[in-house]
């Protein structure tokens, strides 16, 4: 005879229907976070094709992205109000139709309101789907659980650039958003098959109007000041210095606001547990240094070693491979060990990966551009998982989404401030290695006179043409040398956010509080 299936409180799944479901919910996972990345290298195709500049093609990827730092928060007080998983189900959809309408969009404004759309309702699918796999398997094997979950949020923006630069070459940009068509429907029906019946319970909640009009005013006013400002030169635009005072100031409200309110839209009081605020800004600083050099790393191999887009994404892409297989190794060992122990590994692990890069040159090999790349999938396996536990280790049922929203969103802003940081350090260690590199290049330095008379013997050109000739090779020293130089950063940051991991409480074994919860 079944157990009854008590509201709120669903067995997990078992067997095919446990495969499958997993499978869906993890298709709909990595649809998301493929979208974060893949129109990055597809920008130039897509200005070129609407007419209109590749700056302002960049608005793209940028209120794509603030629609969805806008929209993670707003998970916790959504599921509340619709039940995770017709918000679950409702956002897939949503997705499908916004990305069907960025690929036949005919025009830069009508693009730019579809990725506006498309960032907004993609928000809850990552927070959620961690709630729905964790309610979805036995608590023994929640560590299963995020480790699949981490598994495709990790292989997503990896794949991105390469599929991106793949499909815009082969085919049109159009498809690097009708792809999610079909795997949204997909993952639509099965999600709905099998989870219409296991839905949390809903109720009518107050709305928090001022503190959404709060959270969109300084998270979309920080979003494009972190996206514009190296093209703006920062603070010496007065949009950039506008944008930075408005997000202060709406930010100040913010916080205060919904610290007093009675039902705030999101939960700020989450970061008073002490595991919550330390995973979550371990996770976030962590993910931000990675996700930046993610970016800055095929980015200096398409400007400075003539990489194609499609070959520096293929480049990065080994980064999958030990991510993939050492998911189920991280479900066993997740039983047995204190999550702080294993996020201090990936944080040795990674520091020493990007100790390895600082010392690339100009004439690197392929192997030694993917060897790092290849080593890094070990740290990412050992990332996601227990940091997580340690995240929503100890909370109710009903803070889950909310928790796993907020620190999403944490993170995700990360990535996008590291990234801009990072790209402006890169930029201006780039221009400090360029004069001390030209520091001798003069008339009167013997050594630059009969280097600059050899290169004009050997290249057959005139003074000028061998001068021009010197410029690109001290550009490309410069600018790799800067490279090396966020390199050992990133590194020396990862050493230095081990701390945060053990100030935070001891999570071992089946991280039973938050599976306990999601039940």
């Amino acid at each position: 005879m079944d157990t009854p299936i008590k509201p709120g409180n669903p067995p997990p799944l078992t067997g095919g229907r446990l495969v499958l479901a997993t499978f869906a919910v993890a298709l709909a996972t990595f649809m998301n976070v493929l979208d974060s990345s893949i129109a990055n290298v597809a920008i130039p195709t897509i200005s070129g094709n609407l007419g209109v500049s590749v700056d302002e093609g960049t608005w793209v990827i940028t209120l794509f992205a603030a629609a969805n730092a806008v929209s993670i928060p707003l998970t916790g007080w959504l599921t509340q109000r619709m039940g995770q998983i017709k918000l679950f189900v409702a956002a897939i959809l949503l997705f499908v139709i916004s990305s069907w309408l960025c690929g036949v969009a005919p025009t830069l404004p009508v693009l730019l309101a579809a990725r506006v759309l498309q960032g907004a309702v993609a928000g809850p699918l990552i927070p959620l789907s961690q709630a729905i796999l964790l309610s979805s398997y036995p608590k023994a094997k929640s560590g299963l659980a995020l480790a699949l979950w981490s598994m495709t949020a990790t292989v997503g923006p990896i794949a991105g650039p390469a599929l991106g630069g793949w499909m815009t070459d082969r085919y049109s940009w159009s498809w690097i958003f009708y792809i999610n068509v079909p795997v949204g429907l997909f993952a639509a029906a099965v999600t709905w098959a099998i989870y219409k019946d296991r839905d949390t319970p809903s109720r009518k909640l107050p709305f928090d109007t001022v503190g959404l009009a709060s959270l969109v005013a300084w998270v979309a006013s920080l979003q494009i000041m972190l996206d514009k400002g190296k093209d703006l030169d920062w603070f010496q635009s007065p949009l950039i210095v506008g944008l930075a005072i408005f997000a202060a100031l709406s930010f100040t409200f913010f916080v205060i606001w919904e610290l007093t309110e009675a039902h705030p839209i999101v939960n700020l009081r989450l970061f008073m547990g002490r595991n919550f605020l330390g995973g979550t800004v371990a996770i976030s600083v962590a993910y931000g240094v990675f996700f930046a050099n993610l970016v800055l790393l095929p980015q200096w191999m398409q400007q400075y070693l003539g990489y194609r887009s499609v070959d520096a994404g293929m480049a990065t892409a080994p980064l999958g491979v030990f991510a993939v297989l050492l998911a189920p190794v991280m479900a066993k060992l997740m039983p047995r060990s204190d999550a702080r122990v294993l996020g201090t590994a990936a944080f040795v692990g990674f520091a020493v990966v990007f100790f390895l890069r600082s010392n690339y040159f100009l004439d690197v090999d392929l192997w030694t551009l993917i060897l790092p790349t290849l080593l890094q999938g070990i740290p990412m396996a050992l990332f996601f998982v227990p940091l997580t536990a340690i995240i929503l280790s100890g909370l109710p049922a009903e803070l889950i989404p909310a928790a796993a929203g907020l620190s999403n969103f944490v993170r995700v802003f990360f990535g996008a401030a590291a990234t801009a940081i990072a790209s402006t350090a890169w930029n201006n260690r780039s221009i400090l290695h360029h004069a001390r590199l030209i520091d001798q290049a003069h008339a009167n330095n013997p050594l630059f006179t009969d280097s600059l008379q050899q290169l004009q013997t050997a290249l057959h050109v005139n003074p000028q043409q061998a001068y021009a000739s010197f410029e690109r090779s001290v550009v490309a020293q410069a600018a790799m040398l800067g490279l090396d130089d966020v390199f050992w950063i990133s590194g020396v940051i990862f050493i230095a956010i081990i701390p945060l991991i053990w100030l935070t409480k001891p999570v071992r074994g089946q991280m039973s509080d938050a599976a306990s919860a999601a039940h």
